[in-house]
């Protein structure tokens, strides 16, 4: 079980890295939200794993919560590009 947990979480911070990389390189504003919020899903889904290996409900919480954040700073962000553009 340990070594699965390992794989997977590097298998998802190595992606997260990439989505970095778009996030900083991306050539428009779109491409770089969309990346932000890809980025939150996958730290949201490490969350999540993290919670399963551990067996603490708690992490389960707090992944919900960086979810919403997530989303609602997506949004926010393009209701703002949307009215200036």
């Amino acid at each position: 079980m340990t070594s699965y947990v390992a794989a997977v979480s590097l298998v998802l911070l190595v992606l997260v890295f990439l989505c970095l990389w778009r996030a900083a390189r991306g050539p428009t504003v779109a491409d770089r939200v969309v990346a932000i919020n890809v980025i939150a899903t996958k730290t949201m889904v490490l969350i999540a794993l993290i919670s399963s290996f551990f067996g603490e409900g708690f992490f389960l919480d707090v992944a919900l919560v960086y979810a919403l954040i997530g989303f609602l700073a997506t949004v926010g962000v393009a209701k703002y590009l949307e009215g200036s553009a």
